[in-house]
């Protein structure tokens, strides 16, 4: 299995705290958001990885290559026209190299216990989300039915919600081919500023079962801004702590 994480994002909102940083560069004691999440591959056995980057990909480039990895394989595609694109653009440009395996998506501003990756990589549908059945403001919710998430959206109220992605999304090998097609067809017709989730849920519609696994209440953090920062400090990063303890 392969991974990716899509790092090309400006941070705009988080730029009054953080500066002129990536946000998977945000330091989590002592240590980055990017650092835990490649720690976190590699505890579930994922060497194969790559990082989407754009903006100031040097930092993210030079911090990578700064912690030595010995055991992980770390591929750097370049998103060039991150300033006006969104993450199914980003995910786009990784397809080829994804070609042929299994793989795994998150985004690099997402900071989770390792064992929520553990519990995403045991799917039973050809895709597969990892979903909080909390609410969260200002993140992407689901709608599940028959134990199969029909929509994934941003514009999903909280009177139909099911849970809340986290931002996490296996696919396995065979419905490679379709996601593929449906990612080309989105681009080709320039829905470049959408999030790839979009393409998720047209395959739901079209019948690909679209399965979850649930964070089964483990921490976790979607980083966009400075509340959100705030709450990952006082919500996630002491548990984090405690949990390496």
């Amino acid at each position: 299995m392969k991974a990716v994480i899509l790092a090309a994002g400006r941070g705009t909102r988080i730029r009054s705290v953080h500066g002129e940083r990536p946000k998977c560069l945000i330091e989590v004691d002592n240590t980055t958001i990017l650092d835990h999440q490649l720690d976190a591959l590699a505890m579930v056995g994922i060497n194969d990885i790559a990082i989407v980057v754009g903006y100031e990909k040097e930092q993210i480039i030079a911090h990578v290559n700064a912690m030595k990895l010995i055991t992980q394989n770390v591929h750097f595609i370049e998103n060039p026209v991150f300033a006006s694109t969104n993450n199914i653009y980003s995910l786009w440009l990784a397809l080829d190299w994804l070609r042929g395996d299994s793989f795994i998506v998150f985004n690099a501003d997402t900071i989770f216990d390792p064992e929520i990756l553990h519990l995403a990589l045991r799917p039973c549908a050809p895709i597969s989300l990892s979903v909080d059945p909390l609410w969260r403001d200002e993140t992407t919710k689901v709608i599940i039915v028959d134990d199969h998430v029909i929509r994934v959206s941003k514009k999903i109220s909280r009177e139909e919600f099911s849970g809340t992605s986290i931002g996490i999304t296996v696919f396995c090998k065979a419905v490679q081919d379709r996601f593929f097609h449906k990612m080309h067809d989105l681009i080709a017709a320039s829905h470049v500023n959408e999030l790839f989730t979009v393409a998720v849920e047209e395959l739901a519609n079209e019948g690909v079962t679209v399965g979850f696994t649930s964070t089964d209440g483990l921490p976790w953090a979607e980083i966009d801004d400075p509340v959100d920062l705030t709450f990952a400090q006082q919500n996630v990063f002491p548990q984090l702590a405690t949990a390496v303890i």
